[in-house]
Parts: structure tokens; sequence; C-alpha cells
């Protein structure tokens, strides 16, 4: 999940170097954090979140697939 999210993130960014993704661990969900440069925040959010939402949805989608849950954070 880390490493699809990744792509994604570098994919749309113009500073794909400050990407950062921490993965947290819960009991039965996992956390993925991502966090980009600020002036690239709006890129990766979109317009009324927009771009946020299909990135969740592609990431719950393969978690669904290898049957986890997994949860999206932009910070």
């Amino acid at each position: 999940m880390k490493e699809l999210l990744d792509y994604l993130a570098r994919s749309l960014v113009d500073n794909p170097d400050q990407v950062q993704i921490n993965v947290v661990e819960g009991d039965k969900s996992l956390v993925l954090e991502l966090k980009v440069a600020p002036e690239d925040m709006g890129k990766v959010i979109g317009k009324q979140g927009r771009i946020a939402k299909a990135i969740r949805t592609v990431i719950k989608a393969a978690a669904a697939k290898e049957g986890k849950k997994v949860m999206v954070e932009i910070i």
C-alpha cells in the first residue's frame, strides 16, 4: 500500500523528493499519513477534495483486494 501511495503522490507533485509517508499500524487497520511540500498540498487535495478522494478510493480498493483496511490521511 505504501508503495502505491508513494507512486501516486510523486506523480502529482512538483517536488517528489519531499513526499513522505508514515505508516501507523492499529489493531485492525493501517493508517498511511501522507506529507507533501506546502506548495504541493493543493495538487494532492484537488478542487473540493476530488484528488484526495480518488487517492483514498484507489488505496482502499487495493487494500480490500488483500483483505486489509487502510486509511489515508493527508497532513
